[in-house]
């Protein structure tokens, strides 16, 4: 089983082949496209451990682009009492789809 941690968007996310991964918003150009993720930060296969020091030396992890979506509405409403103030506004996410493809360690 061959896993590797890898850091985007400032965040740390669990690849494994074949998965789908919902991560922040990339300026990949188009779907389909190959993303290269090179933060890698731990590597592991069946037998061997690579632990980056802050990064694992020469490992990377290939991922095709499936799409960018907006996450569900989140509603922040600020209220303050006796003052007549009220503030709602609106925010959705925006991540993309990716399916990782192989892990290569050189």
């Amino acid at each position: 089983m061959v896993f590797a941690v890898i850091r985007t968007g400032g965040k740390q996310y669990v690849a494994r082949p074949g998965e789908k991964l919902e991560i922040e918003k990339l300026d990949a150009p188009e779907k389909g496209s190959h993303v290269t993720f090179s933060e890698v930060l731990l590597y592991a296969d069946g037998e061997r451990v690579e632990i980056g020091r802050p990064l694992v030396a020469g490992a990377s992890v290939t991922a095709e682009h499936l799409g960018t979506q907006k996450d569900d509405k989140v509603i922040v409403f600020k209220y303050h009492s006796k003052t007549r103030l009220r503030k709602k506004r609106g925010h959705r996410q925006p991540h993309t789809t990716v399916l990782v493809k192989e892990i290569v360690l050189k």
